[in-house]
């Protein structure tokens, strides 16, 4: 499925199509970019296993969490596993653009899953965060599900690997996405 536009409008649509498509696939694991908390309990509500992956501490305002403690701890109550910690794709690679310029690793990386769309390449970094947190099973195909601010445009079935080894993950389909990038 290809959305005409990238954003918030979509999240219904792509947490359905997710769904479904687990479920053909047999697939038992969900691992969604969650900021507010509210995609992951609206991915809850379909009955599956998810894990919440939040922006790091500081990634807004230094020392600052975005998702309220309260979100957090209905999230978890609910079922879900929350993650909340240091980007894979910025890190110190991040720190270190910021203080000396230049390009690293990690955002050429970005740069190039972003050509596939700001979706796709959150959830290849949250399959990977959520993979090396031990949340999810290694060796198995699971949907990541990420967006372009808020709320979710995209799904996708992957088979990350730990960050060690990233490419030698696999994404095995893309479920939905914006079709402008």
């Amino acid at each position: 499925m290809l959305f005409a536009k990238r954003g918030p409008e979509n999240t219904d649509m792509t947490l359905k199509l997710a769904v479904e498509r687990g479920k053909e696939l047999g697939i038992e694991h969900y691992v969604v970019a969650s900021n507010s908390g509210k995609t992951a309990q609206q991915l809850l509500s379909f009955g599956v296993k998810v894990v919440c992956v939040t922006h790091h501490t500081g990634f807004r305002n230094p020392g600052e969490q975005e998702m309220a403690e309260a979100e957090r701890e209905e999230l978890i109550k609910a079922g879900a596993k929350v993650l909340t910690t240091t980007h894979l794709l910025g890190g110190i690679d991040r720190g270190v653009e910021n203080k000396f310029g230049g390009t690293t690793p990690g955002s050429l990386v970005a740069a190039t899953l972003r050509m596939l769309g700001q979706g796709v390449k959150v959830g290849v970094e949250i399959a990977v965060m959520a993979l090396d947190a031990g949340l999810i099973p290694y060796g198995e195909d699971i949907i990541a599900i990420g967006g372009s601010g808020r709320g979710a445009d995209t799904a996708i079935v992957v088979q990350p690997a730990h960050a060690k080894d990233f490419f030698a993950g696999k994404i095995r389909e893309i479920i939905c996405k914006p079709a402008v990038c």
